[in-house]
This record gives structure tokens, C-alpha cells and sequence, in this order.
């Protein structure tokens, strides 16, 4: 079936009705559409329209609570948690993050942990209303275990991604958020739908042997980026984002035999700082600026983020190319299996 063209506003609305249909509150369902639209809108296809099924799996299977009231709780002055009610991570990161800017801004920094709440999206998104308020910014989450440490053969491991961002005047942020594995498991998805293979150094199979076939690689597990650093930098999210604020490690959630599809449970990480509470007396935005200039005169080099905002200038007026087949599927979850009830 032939690509179709859909605008960012069709990209909203899809994702609404879907996940309406499929018993989410209104709150819900317009939090997770506004972190698949700005995936789409930056062209990040594997935490767009794309992981609407597994949303819908979630909530039917009833493991995610569509209804989920997230609560925010003050632990001291510059920490909080937000539990989440087993809702959806982008509800729960929403109802927490006025108080985590407010911390932050009154104290120089602030962290804030969710739990019991279910990760999907993509981490920048997240980050960008922090770094809009004039916040430096690192969130950390724990992925689906699906990645081997270094030197190792079995899955101990999410792809546990890691997210910082700079806030800049031009307001062309500097954001970076990427897997501390090889790559993030949803590219591997994607090859396997086009039928393309993996490049070397991404994956194993079961027994342990390198592997280019996404399907094998599934069945077996990803490697860290840039071998033991990036196997130790994924274990630090582990830990960080799980038993240090009380939730489960990856492989603890494997453990639980999920298998509906759709997003896991997990814990995720928020730190904010105000630069001007460390550096009253000095222009950090020139600073940085300065920086970034120096950066920009070599020739070719381009900077985190520099794709996403590219991408967003065309998409906001040519719209995004979806699989038919995709949307097709999308569609059909839309009407309620027999049986299921909102």
C-alpha cells in the first residue's frame, strides 16, 4: 500500500479518537497525542503514530489505567514525586512538572521522580518545556530489557535513554536524547516492517552470535553504544531511575511476562537547574552561545537537534508521510472489541 501525507493536525486527531475509543480520559489521550505529534513534527517515526497500537494494547489488556488521576508529592523543598495512577508517563510528567520549574527557580535545582506509570515517548519532549523556562535540564528512564551489558549474551537491560538540554535565546534548543543501547529497539521495529536489514554492531541473536536480522535480533538483545561505556551508562540509568526512587529494574519488569505490546512499566528521572542561581555574576547564554559558535565554524558539523528542528519547518506545512497500511490498522482500533467497555 502506498505512503499517505497527513497533517500534524490529523496527526492530533487521530491519536484522540484511538485512544478515546480505547478508554482513555480526555486527559490522557490529549497528553499522549501531543508527544505523538511532536515526534511526528520532527520526524521521529518510532515514537510517533507508530506506537499507537501499543498504547491501544496497554489499555485493553487493562495493565494501563486510562483513567489515571496523576499525583504530585512534595518530598522537601527541591524534590518531588509524581505517582503516576498506571497511566501513561506523559499525563504523569505534565502534573509534576509546574512544581519541578517552581523548585527549581526557588532552589537552584530540583529533581523529580515519576513511578507507576507506563513509558512510551520520547525524552526531548519531555525536556522541552523545562529548557523553555530558562531550565538546564537531564531526565533519565528505564526502557524495555532488551540489551545485553558488555561482554555479556543475555538481556539485563532497558534501552534505558538519556536526555539533556540547554535552553538558547534563538529558542533552537540544544536537546539530545538517545538509547544507551546501539539503537533504540523501535528502530529495529521498523526495519523488521521494511524488510531491511541491521548494520553490524547493533545486535546479538539468542545464541549469543552477532546478528543483521532484525528479527533475530528481537529474539535475542541489543548491545550497549561504545561497549562498556555505554553498557555502564545504561546500567547507571537502571539504577538511578529504578531502586534509587523505588521502581524496578528492567529485567524485574520482564519478569512480570508482559506481553500485550504494549508500553512497560517504569521509573524516570528529572533534574533541573537554574544556571543563574551557579553563576549569578556571568552571562552563561554568551557563554554558551560563544560555544556553540566556535562548534558551528567547522565545517559540516551539526548539532543535536539541528535535524529535529529542520524537520519541523517542513512538516509544519507539508505534513507527514505515513504508512496507509499503518494508519489502516489505526483505524481499525477505533472500534471496541467485543466485549471491552470503557
Amino acid at each position: 500500500m502506498a505512503d499517505i501525507v497527513m497533517t500534524l493536525d490529523e496527526v492530533g486527531s487521530l491519536s484522540r479518537r484511538v485512544l478515546l475509543a480505547n478508554g482513555a480520559s480526555s486527559q490522557q489521550a490529549e497528553a499522549v497525542a501531543k508527544v505523538v505529534e511532536a515526534a511526528e513534527a520532527d520526524e521521529c517515526r518510532s515514537h510517533g503514530i507508530y506506537r499507537l497500537p501499543g498504547y491501544v494494547a496497554a489499555l485493553r489488556s487493562g495493565r494501563a489505567n486510562g483513567a489515571a488521576r496523576p499525583s504530585v508529592t512534595t518530598m522537601t523543598p527541591s524534590l518531588m514525586r509524581v505517582d503516576g495512577d498506571r497511566g501513561f508517563a506523559p499525563l504523569a510528567s505534565e502534573a509534576g512538572r509546574p512544581a519541578l520549574i517552581a523548585a527549581a527557580r526557588a532552589n537552584g535545582m530540583a529533581a523529580m521522580a515519576i513511578g507507576n506509570s507506563h513509558h512510551f515517548s520520547a525524552l526531548w519532549v519531555d525536556m522541552e518545556p523545562l529548557v523553555e523556562a530558562g531550565l538546564v535540564c537531564w531526565t533519565f528512564v528505564v526502557g524495555q530489557c532488551s540489551v545485553t551489558p558488555w561482554g555479556g549474551a543475555q538481556r539485563l537491560m532497558g534501552t534505558n535513554p538519556i536526555g539533556f538540554g540547554w535552553p538558547r535565546a534563538d529558542g533552537r534548543h540544544y536537546i539530545f536524547d538517545f538509547a544507551t543501547s546501539a539503537v533504540a529497539r523501535g528502530e529495529v521495529e521498523l526495519r523488521m516492517q521494511a524488510g531491511e536489514t541491521l548494520p553490524e554492531g547493533w545486535a546479538i541473536g539468542k545464541d549469543g552470535a552477532p546478528t543483521t536480522d532484525p528479527g533475530l535480533a528481537l529474539d535475542g538483545a541489543l548491545l550497549p553504544f561504545g561497549g562498556y561505556k555505554g553498557s555502564a551508562l545504561s546500567m547507571m540509568v537502571e539504577l538511578i531511575a529504578g531502586p534509587m526512587i523505588g521502581e524496578m529494574t528492567s529485567r524485574k519488569v520482564a519478569d512480570l511476562g508482559i506481553t500485550d505490546g504494549g508500553p512497560p512499566p517504569g521509573g524516570q528521572l528529572y533534574m533541573a537547574f537554574d544556571p543563574r542561581a551557579l553563576s549569578p555574576s556571568s552571562d552563561w547564554k554568551a557563554a554558551a552561545e560563544d560555544f556553540f559558535a566556535d562548534a558551528r565554524r567547522q565545517a559540516g558539523l551539526r548539532l543535536p537537534s539541528d535535524r529535529r528542528h529542520e524537520a519541523r519547518s517542513r512538516t509544519r506545512t507539508g505534513g507527514v508521510t505515513v504508512p496507509a497500511s499503518l494508519i489502516d490498522r489505526i483505524e481499525a482500533l477505533c472500534a471496541k472489541p467485543a466485549g471491552f467497555s470503557t
